[in-house]
């Protein structure tokens, strides 16, 4: 059902007005809306793998069960387990000079969350941040991608089942709803997406100081030190560049090789073998999942061919251009040094398709990385402690994974989120809690306090009290 904006201004008085009635949800209702959402997950796996497949043309089935259901499931639970060890008040020094009395620090539902989801994982993008909300005590409305509208439908049933509408509820529709949606005065809006559309996003919250999670995205790129054992770098960059067809907000978008030119070649070499490895006969291979739409694939078509009018070296399988058109697998494609100017060195690549640029060493690489904006991921691949940690004081990026691709993202310890214009805010376990809850401070004063010494009219005791102070 697509909404108006009455009626998502209906939609958000209605989970206020439930949020007021029950302002702090306790600690084993929380853990029950939890487990409902670690139900959903458990008990309608197959629909989940069926409609997140029908919306891409084809998405390989393990890949919808281990990068959105068990992400979803693995989250959840480890939500519910620690939740009452989160929701404790956090109590902290008191100083002398309000002594007696006792300080402490609560987390407080915000109230009303907006959530916007995004297509690339539809499911995971969405409840992820839903059970997060739901264990901070807050309630949820959810608007997700209009390029997914199977998984939507499947998502707004599966929820009304399970959750009144004035706690959780999904709402659908086009660019013209979500424009609208962002601009509704939730408690707090956490939104998935572009880089671009957060910019209006964070604009659209402004007018109404809502604040807001910002989970974006840009050029993610992966240094390669010169002594790195080629064959583990191209299988873990094979890896984070492929997946769901490098449909991955931190997926490797692009590879500074490190050494000699020669160096970028044999890489670049390497990890399309690796592809090929894969996904034998890609065009056909169940495991290998379809771009999102066709302007997405024609997108990825235009980088392709401007870099190959340029003269950079463009390494792809053998395919029929017209065949893999209707069915929007775009072949698994590495590029050699494109020019420096080109889109899909400009622009976010969002598909499989990946540069490999050539660097003369560390600091090249390292400059390079800080003369753009700051990734969503890093990955830094070399045997030398020193050099990993080089790299590391001497960049920024959201997250890291050294040695692997977007491992940092599987554990629920770390928080998961960008930095500038890739993102603001974090979540995962209990990023996450603290992200979705207000943190209230409390001062409960003894019988006795210091206020009954220091007022006016001030005389030399406020004096003597106020030196000391200065002094502490």
């Amino acid at each position: 059902m697509s909404h108006d904006i009455a009626s998502l201004n209906a939609l958000l008085d209605a989970q206020r007005s439930a949020f007021l009635a029950e302002p702090n949800r306790a600690l084993d209702l929380r853990r029950a809306d939890l487990k409902k959402i670690e139900a959903l997950m458990a008990d309608h796996q197959q629909e989940w793998v069926n409609a997140v497949s029908a919306d891409f043309g084809h998405r390989a089935e393990t890949e919808t069960r281990l990068l959105e259901l068990s992400v979803v499931t693995r989250g959840t639970k480890d939500m519910r387990h620690k939740l009452a060890r989160w929701m404790k008040p956090q109590r902290v020094p008191t100083p002398l000079m309000v002594q007696p009395g006792r300080s402490y620090v609560r987390r407080d539902p915000k109230g009303v969350v907006g959530i916007v989801s995004p297509w690339n994982y539809p499911v995971q993008l969405a409840m992820l941040p839903l059970a997060t909300a739901l264990a901070a005590g807050n309630r949820a409305i959810i608007k997700p991608s209009e390029l997914t509208p199977a998984t939507n439908a499947l998502m707004a049933r599966l929820l009304a089942q399970v959750f009144p509408a004035d706690q959780v509820t999904v709402v659908e529709g086009g660019p013209d709803v979500a424009e609208a949606f962002c601009a509704l005065p939730f408690d707090h809006l956490f939104y998935t997406g572009s880089t671009r559309v957060g910019r209006s996003v964070a604009a659209a919250a402004g007018q109404n100081l809502v604040p807001v999670t910002l989970e974006l995205g840009g050029k993610s790129p992966a240094i390669v030190a010169p002594d790195y054992p080629l064959d583990d770098a191209a299988h873990s960059i094979a890896w984070g560049r492929f997946l769901n067809a490098g449909q991955t907000c931190v997926a490797v978008d692009n590879v500074l090789a490190v050494g000699s030119p020669e160096r970028a070649t044999a890489i670049g070499r390497a990890v399309a073998e690796k592809a090929a490895a894969f996904y034998p006969d890609f065009a056909h291979n169940p495991d290998y999942s379809s771009v999102i739409a066709g302007q997405h694939f024609a997108r990825l078509e235009s980088m392709v061919e401007e870099v190959r009018a340029a003269g950079a070296e463009v390494i792809q399988p053998a395919h029929d251009a017209d065949a893999v058109r209707q069915t929007r697998k775009f072949p698994p494609t590495v590029v050699i040094n494109p020019p420096e100017t080109s889109r899909m060195m400009r622009e976010e690549i969002f598909g499989p398709i990946l540069p490999v640029i050539s660097k003369p060493d560390l600091q090249a690489a390292a400059d390079h990385v800080n003369s753009h904006d700051r990734p969503l991921a890093l990955y830094v691949f070399s045997q030398n402690s020193r050099e990993v940690e080089q790299l590391l004081d001497h960049t920024h990026s959201g997250g890291v994974t050294v040695n692997a691709a977007m491992l940092h993202l599987a554990n629920d310890q770390l928080p998961f989120g960008g930095n500038g214009p890739s993102g603001q805010g974090a979540y995962h376990g209990r990023f996450g809690f603290d992200e979705l809850t207000h943190p209230r401070a409390v001062f409960k004063a003894g019988r006795w306090h210091s206020t009954r010494l220091v007022a006016p009219p001030y005389g030399k005791l406020a004096k003597r009290i106020t030196d000391i102070a200065l002094k502490m």
